[in-house]
């Protein structure tokens, strides 16, 4: 699955995700192919670009839970929207607390692990969607790690607002800006006075919002992070912000894949908390079955049973001689593992989900 910029869509390509409008109707289904009128449609919405599907790759199999997080990605972003305006224009929120407690409801008490899928973004709702994914992420992590409800639902409320000050940038200026990440970040700190003023009665909310940034600046620029008492909100959601950062469509550079992702936070666990780390680990799928993936060896295939002990060494069926390799298993070479999943799938061997387990009902 590729990230196409919408200028570069065209006619015959197959959308990777589905398309919803705003109340969570369906417009365009995955593996649709586009026409010169759907193309014209989505630029319309004022996407960055469209996950599309390659040449060769399948359709991938979506079950009722994915769909119903992408139907809840569309529409909750704009309870988000009305509810951070009102902060900014009005100096209250009406639903934040209730919101987030919904978010709970959905995501804050799974004793699963979700496919977590990235949302299309337009420059105009990123902040939105960022931040919902940023707390449907915070609101997992959370409940792995034992947090009392209270403390929950604080570390979600960060997530919500903790970008509402760029919400506040006047068009011009970040247009004529020498270095627009410089003014981004300048408004995002000044947005922490609005939370403080509107949400006077949950302090943690800004002080998780503060502290996360500052162990995501100290990571992005290589400082010290220095002897600050980190609170356990802030450690979640700096893991959970720089993972959505990182993973989703991004106009300057290609995103990475969620375990990309995972292995950058991992590199720098000296900053990212380690307990938040694995939490996130236990929260999503990062090598489901059927996943196609490259080892370190150089060698490609596809997951038939992932390890909830080490993610990075699931069982594989090899494309080049269908041999299954159990990487769970301690006598299998030293260091070998997945390298990370495979984005060209042109040369994918197709092979359905029955076909997966009856490989899979062959492991000793």
């Amino acid at each position: 699955m590729l990230f196409v910029k919408t200028e570069d869509l065209k006619e015959g390509m197959r959308l990777g995700k589905p398309i919803y409008n705003k109340k969570g109707v369906l417009l365009y289904d995955m593996d649709s192919k586009l026409t010169s009128k759907g193309i014209d449609s989505i630029r319309n919405f004022g996407l960055m670009g469209i996950y599309m599907l390659e040449p060769a790759e399948p359709c991938p199999p979506m079950t009722e839970e994915d769909i119903e997080f992408e139907r809840f990605q569309t529409v909750a972003v704009f309870t988000i929207e009305e509810e951070l305006n009102n902060m900014i224009k009005n100096g209250r929120t009406k639903n934040l607390y209730s919101f987030a407690d919904q978010i709970i409801s959905k995501y804050g008490r799974l004793d699963h692990k979700i496919n977590f899928v990235q949302n299309l973004r337009s420059s105009d709702d990123y902040v939105y969607k960022h931040s919902l994914n940023v707390a449907i992420l915070c609101a997992m992590m959370a409940y792995k790690m034992g947090f009392r409800n209270e403390v929950q639902i604080e570390c979600i409320m960060s997530a919500l607002c903790h970008e509402i000050g760029k919400l506040t940038i006047p068009e011009d200026v970040l247009k004529d800006a020498d270095d627009p990440e410089e003014v981004m970040n300048r408004y995002e700190l000044s947005g922490y006075k609005i939370i403080e003023d509107v949400l006077m009665s949950s302090p943690g909310v800004k002080r998780n919002a503060s502290q996360a940034h500052i162990i995501e600046d100290s990571v992005m620029h290589n400082k010290p992070l220095g002897n600050m008492k980190i609170v356990l909100g802030s450690r979640v959601l700096a893991v959970a912000d720089t993972f959505d950062k990182l993973t989703a469509m991004n106009l300057s550079k290609e995103p990475l894949t969620l375990l990309g992702a995972l292995k950058f936070i991992q590199k720098h666990d000296d900053k990212f908390d380690k307990e938040a780390i694995k939490a996130l680990i236990e929260s999503i799928n990062f090598l489901p079955e059927g996943c196609s993936v490259e080892l370190t060896n150089g060698e490609k295939g596809l997951v038939i049973a992932a390890n909830d002990y080490d993610i990075f060494r699931p069982v594989i069926l090899t494309y080049s001689d269908n041999k299954l390799i159990d990487l769970r298993n301690s006598g299998i070479i030293d260091g070998l593992g997945v390298l990370d999943t495979v984005k060209k799938f042109d040369k994918r061997h197709v092979i359905d989900p029955d076909t997966v387990q009856q490989f899979k009902n062959n492991i000793k």
